[in-house]
């Protein structure tokens, strides 16, 4: 069994290599595939190590194949091929067990509705064996973790959205699972709900618990995870810490020009400003990637002017996730 993914140049930027994992890691896969019918190939060969205690995300578009990931590793889809252990433990082969360890928040609203929020708890507990003095201790402490003691006697419908995902996560740690699996926890979420998510999942991590998290929202990704993986079409395109994913981009700095027209003459121009790697087009204008140079903002907007075009608005930023996002995944709409 292979124990590196060695690193592969996609689109220029170079896939971390995975180190040797711990003897027995949180989450392995090795050659990880689905293959719908039809041929739609959701995830081709993911090899990937989470160590115990870590936050690690998963960044992608919809359908880059982060939710067919989740649900192979937590045993609810039957991958193609490959192999996966979480724990340890063989999820094809010791399915039942592994359910035991880990705890699993879906896209799907699952609470019963027809149970009080401290109920939700409680018999999650029940289900997974507990004794009844032991549940009814959970129920009341996932309750405080979660911020809803005052609503501990209150029906699903009364709930607000935020606070229905807030007891969504805790009733998945009822259990103490080894591994916590939040596939995009927050959308639709408002942002006070979204802070107060965060909150809580930060104090997990800082207690020890080993989350894997699926997000399409950059400033999540970045807030919460210690580790990145950009996935697109079924593939890690990128893989790393924040701050490493950004230095993938190659520049210090962005120039950000809206002009009129937007032509050869005027990139060619950009692209002969001394400190200047290159010229794209971006989610928010023409994009001038170079290092940091005194004097560069001035430069690039005289040589737009010099160029004939008409400079609307020009704007300077450093690299950030969105950059590599969209570097690696491209800018074309996603259904």
């Amino acid at each position: 069994m292979c124990d590196k993914c060695y690193g592969e140049d996609v689109g220029g930027i170079l896939v971390n290599e995975l180190e040797s994992a711990p003897a027995v890691a949180a989450i392995r896969c090795r050659g990880l595939r689905k293959v719908y019918p039809g041929g739609t190939a959701a995830v081709q060969g993911l090899d990937l190590d989470i160590a115990r205690g870590e936050f690690f995300g998963l960044l992608g578009p919809n359908g880059a194949g982060k939710t067919t990931t989740v649900g192979m590793l937590t045993t609810r889809t039957v991958p193609t091929g490959g192999d996966v252990w979480i724990g340890g433990l063989d999820v094809r082969k010791q399915a039942v067990a592994v359910k035991r360890i880990i705890g699993v928040v879906t896209q799907f609203n699952t609470l019963d509705r027809r149970l009080t929020a401290w109920e939700n708890l409680y018999y999650h507990g029940r289900y997974f064996g507990m004794s009844g003095r032991d549940s009814r201790q959970e129920a009341d402490r996932i309750l405080d973790l979660v911020r809803l003691r005052d609503r501990a006697k209150e029906h699903i419908e009364s709930l607000s959205g935020g606070m229905q995902q807030r007891l969504l996560i805790g009733r998945a740690l009822v259990h103490h699972p080894e591994v916590l699996f939040l596939d995009e926890p927050t959308t639709g979420i408002d942002p006070q709900g979204r802070l107060a998510l965060w909150e809580i999942l930060l104090q997990l991590h800082d207690e020890g618990q080993t989350v894997l998290l699926t997000t399409h929202y950059m400033d999540e990704a970045e807030r919460l995870c210690q580790r990145i993986a950009v996935m697109d079409r079924g593939v890690i395109l990128a893989l790393g810490s924040a701050d490493e994913l950004k230095r993938t981009v190659g520049a210090e700095t962005i120039v950000t020009l809206h002009a009129e027209p937007v032509n050869e003459g005027l990139i060619a121009a950009l692209r002969n400003v001394p400190q200047v790697r290159s010229v794209e087009a971006g989610p928010r204008g023409l994009q001038v990637f170079a290092g940091a140079s005194p004097g560069l903002v001035a430069q690039v907007a005289e040589a737009a002017v010099r160029s004939g075009v008409e400079l609307k608005d020009l704007s300077v930023s450093n690299p950030t996730l969105e950059t590599v996002f969209i570097k690696l995944t491209g800018r074309e709409l996603r259904e």
